[in-house]
């Protein structure tokens, strides 16, 4: 039906007579001259309708936005003054000799060719014409680039493609499952896979010593803008690596992937940070380098001080006094600013938001201004402002509380100052995170919970396990791209008693374990070879690849924030005969009472 596409034509066809198919993008009357924009997935191209082709002409007349066209005609130079170097076929326009409609359009429920912002909710009801939108299909497009990438990098590399069951056995991996009733089982249940974890595992075990797989996973959980209830993965697993060779491996993957998408040079070598290092200096384990702020820890000077709100924590093992300096602060920040901020970090627990203004260093104490400066004497301020390396027109903010409640308060501070007052210094900076804690402890439950998932190899023997958990270290690593976690993993465990160990640590009892995981644990036993991996968040490496600000932008179908879809109302009810054959009654939920 077509002889190019819309957005590949150029001066190499002047001349030539081509057959274009496309949606009109917009159609412009100019005094007797009709202008067509027809737009494909490759682009824009111009067309014109003389009126000396009087039944063309008339078609052309009566065409709309978004009415599906097919034009033969004769490529030529577009006229002086009138050529537009920010498209491909800008120095071109099509002399159209036939237009044939080949369906035509209703008004769209929105511009296509405009950028007016458009409720979410009506995009994603009509996805298929959001998807139409240039800015759009370069987004798919740069994803399926970037898919393209690391399949020919891992093939390079001797890494074997398999599939693994989407239908398999509900496991505890920090989410919920989505459960799907079996019809030839009955009273049981399947679950989609939140990751290939375990099958993964077992692939190692059978000799497959190079896995990957871009795969579909599933997670029942609330959302935010970087997450979606079904998500992509890159799912790769070794055998005979350690975890700095599956970094170096995966950290070459990740240059070459940058450079050829998106023209981007990644640093030769990526940092390695703790975990310890990253909480103390960043309050988070996924630390945007980009920006220059750091917390530093003040609670040695605080203990002694009269002001409860700061000598408490300061004498809590599990408490933190942490303080913030923003450069040129004191000029860049008004107190209406202060008290939005204070504000924001409330979100995150914290009580209040302490600071200082130093207008004066020479002046001492006198050259502080600040509510608190009188609950401490000057020595203990000479201190802090040594410690923060302090300087005139700085503003210092403090967090003090509990140590889970600061990191979070202050880390995000951290990164809302460092946006807003564009402190941002250069576009990429990855980081490989090392040396998580194997678990941490839930207060409310009384236990304790793996960090990463249960299969994760610790940096310690079973005997020094079960006599420190809390302190132990687990093999973990996960890089992290400007404040976000792009991809994590480990090495795992290889070893029976290693696996029951973890197990009852995690409160996993040997009947459960049995239940839960006995085919893991009986494929151990078989010769287990040292292995580990990772997994990429396909979805997360294109939104940032793209600047989109939420990973629903770079998929095709996305769920909104309530897990559900617009475009096919889903999820839906299903009827009572497909119910009745899985074994399946529903029960209304009891009425709310009234106040």
């Amino acid at each position: 039906m077509r002889t190019h596409k819309c957005g590949e034509l150029n001066t190499q066809q002047l001349d030539q007579t081509v057959t274009i198919c496309g949606w009109v993008h917009r159609r412009r009357d100019h005094g007797g001259v009709i202008f067509i924009d027809l737009r494909d997935r490759a682009g824009l191209v111009q067309v014109v309708f003389d009126p000396d082709l009087a039944e063309q002409f008339a078609i052309a007349e009566h065409v709309r936005s978004e009415y599906v066209l097919q034009i033969s005609g004769v490529v030529r130079h577009r006229p002086e003054g009138t050529i537009n170097k920010n498209m491909h076929s800008g120095e071109i326009e099509i002399l159209a000799k036939s237009i044939v409609v080949l369906n035509e359009s209703e008004t769209p429920p929105f511009p296509i060719e405009s950028d007016i912002e458009v409720n979410e909710e009506l995009r994603l009801r009509y996805r298929y014409l959001d998807l139409r939108k240039t800015a759009m299909q370069e987004k798919m497009k740069v994803r399926r680039d970037v898919t393209c990438v690391l399949r020919n990098y891992l093939d390079d590399n001797d890494f074997f493609e398999i599939e693994t069951p989407y239908l398999t056995k509900a496991t505890p991996e920090g989410a919920r499952d989505y459960i799907v009733p079996s019809r030839t089982h009955e009273n049981s249940f399947f679950a989609l896979p939140q990751s290939p974890q375990l099958y993964k595992q077992m692939l190692m075990i059978a000799g497959f010593d190079r896995y990957y797989q871009v795969v579909r996973c599933f997670r029942d959980e609330d959302l935010r803008a970087d997450r979606q209830p079904e998500f992509t993965q890159l799912d790769i697993e070794t055998s005979f690596m350690t975890e700095e060779q599956i970094m170096n491996v995966m950290e070459e993957m990740i240059r070459q992937l940058f450079a050829k998408v998106i023209n981007v040079q990644l640093d030769a070598v990526f940092p390695r940070m703790t975990y310890a290092e990253s909480m103390s200096r960043f309050g988070v384990d996924r630390p945007d380098l980009r920006i220059p702020l750091e917390l530093v820890d003040i609670g040695e000077f605080m203990k002694d001080v009269e002001f409860k709100v700061f000598s408490a924590p300061a004498n809590d093992p599990k408490g933190r006094i942490a303080a913030l300096r923003v450069p040129n602060g004191g000029e860049l920040l008004s107190r209406k600013d202060i008290d939005e901020l204070t504000k924001f970090v409330s979100i995150y627990g914290a009580k209040g938001l302490a600071y200082i203004k130093v207008n004066d260093l020479n002046a001492g104490i006198d050259g502080l201004q600040s509510p608190i400066v009188k609950f401490a004497p000057a020595e203990v301020w000479a201190n802090v402002l040594a410690k923060t390396g302090a300087q005139n027109g700085d503003l210092i903010f403090f967090g003090a509380d509990k140590t889970t409640v600061v990191n979070e308060a202050m880390g995000a501070l951290r990164v809302k100052l460092g946006h807003d007052l564009n402190l941002i210094q250069g576009d990429w900076k990855p980081v490989w995170v090392v040396d998580f804690p194997m678990f941490d402890w839930d207060e409310k439950a009384g236990r304790f919970n793996a960090i990463h998932h249960p299969f994760t190899a610790p940096s310690c023997s079973v005997e020094d396990l079960k006599a420190n958990p809390a302190t132990a270290l687990s093999r973990a690593y996960d890089l992290v791209l400007n404040g976000t976690e792009v991809g994590g993993g480990s090495i795992r465990i290889n070893r029976p008693a290693m696996q029951q160990t973890v197990f009852e640590i995690l409160g996993i009892g040997e009947d459960e374990a049995r239940e839960k995981f006995g085919f893991l644990l009986d494929a151990l036993k078989y010769g287990a070879p040292p292995h580990g991996g990772l997994a990429f968040g396909l979805d997360r490496l294109v939104m940032l690849m793209t600047g989109s600000h939420s990973i629903r932008d770079v998929i095709a179908f996305p769920k909104t924030q309530s897990a559900a879809c617009p475009l096919v109302s889903a999820p839906a009810v299903v009827t009572d005969e497909q119910l009745k054959e899985l074994g399946i009654r529903l029960i209304k939920p009891a009425a709310k009472e009234k106040v």
